[in-house]
């Protein structure tokens, strides 16, 4: 059993359908092994299909609707991917909004896969180093951000990871970090 090193962190977990199920689920069961109480965020109530690379797979139940949340209602933020999940959510003004609110106030925000999308979207990639989905590495750089071929990245508030095989080291980098921002430290890696 793991410590419950994060006992009472809100962690907005931002998704839509199509996102890539073993990255909501997985660091998802991680954060509320560790105490953490997560929320998933949609734009619409209900549930929200995963898929798994390209074939349906579970529905999550959608606790909260993206026009509904403040920032101030939570201390961190999980972007999992899925191309298709990520694609609608970065032309999202209510998810853009509430990552630009959440990374202004230096709260953690964990990406993975195709998550950077959304924070390039809210114009946030600049001078940021992080990694994501090898096809992604462009927008990523055209955003003026610093992208690396790497299993898990700490950049300052944030930490990336590329892919459903990186979760293990993703999950526990999560962890770390969350709890971090908890004390109000923060690392740059």
């Amino acid at each position: 059993m793991p410590e419950k090193n994060l006992d009472g962190i809100r962690v907005a977990i931002i998704a839509t359908n199509f996102f890539e199920q073993s990255e909501l689920i997985d660091p998802r069961k991680a954060l509320d092994e560790a105490g953490a109480i997560t929320k998933v965020i949609a734009p619409e109530a209900g549930s929200i299909q995963g898929v798994k690379h390209d074939v349906k797979g579970e529905k999550v139940h959608v606790d909260m609707v993206l026009d509904d949340v403040k920032p101030q209602d939570f201390d961190a933020v999980l972007l999992p991917g899925g191309a298709l999940n990520a694609d609608a959510l970065r032309v999202n003004k209510s998810a853009q909004k509430l990552v630009r609110a959440i990374d202004q106030e230096g709260k953690p925000i964990a990406i993975i896969c195709h998550g950077p999308w959304l924070l390039v979207s809210a114009g946030l990639g600049k001078g940021r180093r992080l990694t994501s989905y090898h096809t992604i590495q462009d927008d990523i750089r055209n955003a003026g951000g610093i992208w690396e071929d790497r299993e898990v990245i700490r950049d300052g508030n944030w930490v990336s990871s590329r892919q459903p095989s990186d979760i293990p080291a993703f999950n526990r980098e999560i962890i770390n970090l969350f709890a971090e921002g908890r004390s109000g430290a923060r690392k740059i890696a």
